[in-house]
């Protein structure tokens, strides 16, 4: 793998020496640079060019949808992961607006994280499973069209789901989070991700948008 150059920017000096730990603990990642607020994320990525932004939400003097988006509209070809400990559905379709590839929560791990940056850096988006519902629940609430019945392709579809991962794909369109589903069906957090995960296997999707998608051309 090439090597990825990271500039991190929150205004919490434990938070970047935390992140910094943790990024160069991998051999492909490296730090070049901290910021400690939107502008100086957007000067600093101006002039280290680097692969990939972290950045968060609250901050002073430019907060970091406010940055991505300047940053956005300027054309260049680093690309940004929005950290931030807000799950709204507020933030995260600002976000998407402004033009991040991510949106991670704080409390993400190590293996989360590290797969976010690799697929952003590869040029796809990566959302983290609970901001993601909000992303759902807000493409189910603009009215987009649900077909009334199902064609033959999508019954040869839904035929491939287990009962269970049926009843899993309805909560998650009805926006609940992992662990609001695990709490409803008495089972783990880790066994509803492994259910999730699954049913996006075998519907052939990427991330929880194309779920919402595919669900709706489903019949869902």
């Amino acid at each position: 793998m090439s090597q990825i150059n990271i500039l991190l920017v929150d205004d919490h000096l434990l938070v970047r020496n935390g992140l910094r730990s943790l990024l160069e603990s991998e051999p492909n990642f490296t730090v070049v640079g901290e910021g400690t607020n939107g502008q100086e994320g957007v000067d600093m990525t101006l002039s280290l060019k680097p692969d990939i932004l972290i950045i968060d939400v609250r901050m002073p003097v430019m907060n970091g949808i406010d940055a991505v988006s300047e940053l956005t509209k300027l054309s260049t070809e680093t690309k940004s992961i929005i950290l931030s400990m807000h799950d709204s559905e507020e933030y995260i379709l600002k976000a998407i607006s402004a033009g991040a590839s991510g949106y991670l929560l704080k409390d993400t791990n190590k293996e989360e994280f590290v797969k976010a940056i690799t697929s952003v850096y590869n040029g796809g988006k990566y959302f983290s499973g609970d901001t993601t519902d909000a992303i759902v629940k807000s493409l189910i609430n603009g009215g987009a069209t649900v077909p009334q019945r199902p064609t033959p392709v999508s019954r040869n579809e839904v035929s491939k789901l287990t009962k269970k991962e049926t009843e899993i794909l309805e909560f998650i369109l009805n926006g609940n989070t992992n662990l609001e589903i695990a709490e409803k069906l008495g089972k783990s957090k880790r066994t509803i991700e492994t259910h999730r995960f699954n049913l996006m296997k075998k519907l052939d999707v990427k991330n929880l948008v194309e779920l919402s998608k595919k669900a709706q051309e489903l019949g869902f």
